[in-house]
């Protein structure tokens, strides 16, 4: 220091006033720390929340995607649903077609056995007829058995026919061809369909059988006049000393040649059929008769199958556009072609449209006649 300088006069320091600035600094100080230390903290909240923002996006972006794709698996089961519940509906109207051809099948079957329980008649007490023993044995116990020879009544419609070929190779072509082109002349043709013909027949028959106690079987009757025989049949068994009494009918069998007498009384048919054999006069002498009971036969039990007709076909769908005699002849003459499909003819029967007729299949020989 020059001993030149020139110095002032100041007070002395206050030591009190230097301590508050001291202390107002170091309270600053405190204070920036403090702002530092929230502003780090701040920043770190600001860094956590840019991270939890950042999860929430990518946990948004995949519940999105995951939705989406919830979605189209919720539309992709929809269709398939929607497709099933078609089949389904499907399958249930089939079904309930099945079932109403099965009904009405079933029907057809009960019209049928009851028809052939209505028309079977069986007689226990059957006139002598020469017997050849062919071997056969049975035991003692084992019922009865019969070989029956079924006649079928089968129905035909108005509109339809019904052809028996001679060979069953011509039937099953004509089946398979289903539908022909019938020429009615040189401009004009029909279409008709060709379908197989089912038949319902017995396979087995459990009859039983009570005698008739005011009816007799009259058989050994000679061939005259119908109605003379059963005059004659009816003065002969009314008289109270031939054993008979009054007469209520007498009817001729015309499939066996046999007749059958009624009486008033039940205490008549016994004495007649303990007797046997009577002399009936006629009108060129005396006959001898046979006289059997009469057995009235009622089905409880019948079985049946049904078979398809190997040489017969039904035409359905046949217009009335020609009188029946033409018609038939048409038919006849299509299906008779080889050129046509058809091959040589045993039978046909033609029903106009308005009307019904019955067909009546017997034996393998011959499938159909009216």
């Amino acid at each position: 220091m020059s001993s030149d300088e020139d110095f002032s006069l100041v007070s002395e320091p206050s030591e009190e006033t230097l301590e508050g600035l001291r202390a107002l600094i170091q309270n600053e100080k405190e204070k920036f720390s403090q702002l530092e230390q929230e502003q780090d903290e701040l920043q770190t909240l600001i860094t956590e929340t840019q991270g939890l923002t950042q999860q929430f996006r990518e946990r948004t972006v995949g519940l999105q995607q995951d939705l989406e794709e919830e979605e189209e698996r919720a539309r992709a089961q929809a269709v398939q649903d929607q497709e099933q519940l078609s089949l389904l509906q499907q399958e249930e109207l089939e079904l309930k077609q099945e079932l109403e051809r099965v009904l009405t099948k079933l029907s057809e079957e009960e019209t049928t056995a009851e028809r052939l329980r209505q028309q079977a008649d069986v007689f226990s007490g059957a006139p002598e007829r020469p017997l050849v023993f062919r071997g056969q044995t049975a035991k003692d116990q084992d019922p009865p058995r019969f070989s029956m020879e079924p006649l079928i009544e089968y129905p035909l419609e108005g509109g339809s026919a019904l052809i028996t070929f001679e060979d069953v190779a011509v039937a099953q072509q004509v089946l398979t061809k289903r539908r022909h082109t019938v020429n009615l002349s040189e401009e004009f043709h029909m279409t008709v369909e060709a379908r197989a013909v089912p038949l319902t027949l017995p396979t087995s028959v459990q009859v039983a059988a009570d005698v008739c106690p005011r009816r007799i079987l009259v058989s050994d009757l000679p061939q005259m006049d119908r109605q003379t025989l059963e005059d004659k049949l009816d003065i002969h068994f009314s008289k109270s000393r031939h054993g008979g009494g009054e007469v209520e009918s007498c009817q001729m069998l015309p499939e066996s040649g046999h007749a059958v007498i009624s009486f008033i009384r039940d205490d008549v048919a016994k004495g007649l059929t303990d007797a046997e054999y009577h002399n009936v006069k006629l009108t060129e002498g005396t006959h001898r008769v046979r006289v059997t009971p009469f057995v009235n036969g009622k089905i409880t039990e019948l079985q049946t199958r049904t078979k398809l007709c190997q040489r017969t076909v039904r035409l359905v769908g046949i217009p009335d556009v020609a009188d029946p005699e033409t018609m038939q002849d048409l038919l006849e003459i299509h299906f008779q072609k080889r050129a046509s499909g058809g091959g040589e003819i045993e039978e046909v029967l033609y029903c106009p449209e308005g009307r019904t007729r019955t067909a009546l299949f017997q034996t393998p020989r011959k499938d159909a006649s009216e």
